[in-house]
């Protein structure tokens, strides 16, 4: 069970000082930002009352915060910057988060990222191309059936958050046995950032982060 715990610190700021006070918290995050307890950290503004602000901080746990944070070198300086507004303060308080939670439909799956069924069919046709040629992966993608790229494409895509059937349990039948070395796996996963690149997949930092998150647990899978 996690540790970890959430302050929130909610401030009344006339409109007058706001500027002045987002560029405070603008300096003193730095200090956050430094310190090994804090997991991260997030200032929001009400929209529809623009005096209203709320910090919200992820601390590793109450303890690390109090007995951390405040009692280190850090601390002293973050003080210096928030303390003119200490006195704005409507509550400043530490959560622990439950078990509700999760994500909502409004953020693409990484299946939709990729361009669904064409960005997966792409990337199998990729990786293949890449595969045959190669020292480690060439002879074992030799001796696979011609429904195998099929098959890889429909574990991918479920494994990437799109609908369809699953490939697991084929994939998991020809893998079955093989031998594959710690060599051969590291290729494979090598194999596929290269071939993501060929089948022209998004190359923001976002999509290629949780790409290559996928990509290992596949590969170790």
């Amino acid at each position: 069970m996690t540790t970890q715990t959430v302050e929130y610190i909610r401030y009344r700021i006339a409109e007058a000082r706001s500027a002045e006070f987002l560029a405070a918290y603008t300096r003193a995050s730095r200090l956050l930002a430094a310190s090994p307890h804090c997991v991260a950290y997030e200032l929001d503004r009400c929209e529809e009352d623009f005096e209203h602000f709320i910090l919200r901080i992820v601390w590793t746990s109450t303890e690390d915060h109090v007995e951390g944070f405040r009692e280190s070198e850090l601390f002293p300086d973050f003080l210096a910057e928030i303390r003119p507004y200490v006195g704005d303060i409507d509550e400043m308080r530490h959560y622990k988060p439950t078990t509700v939670r999760g994500k909502g439909s409004a953020e693409p799956t990484l299946y939709e990222r990729a361009g669904g069924a064409d960005g997966v069919t792409r990337l199998v046709s990729a990786f293949h191309a890449l595969a045959v040629r190669d020292d480690l992966l060439g002879p074992f993608v030799a001796e696979l059936p011609d429904a195998y790229a099929d098959h890889v494409a429909l574990w991918l895509a479920e494994a990437f958050g799109g609908p369809g059937p699953s490939g697991h349990s084929q994939m998991a039948a020809w893998h079955t046995g093989k031998d594959i070395t710690e060599a051969q796996r590291r290729r494979w996963a090598n194999l596929m950032h290269d071939a993501a690149d060929a089948a022209d997949l998004p190359p923001d930092p976002g999509f290629r982060s949780a790409f290559a998150g996928c990509v290992e647990w596949a590969a170790r899978l």
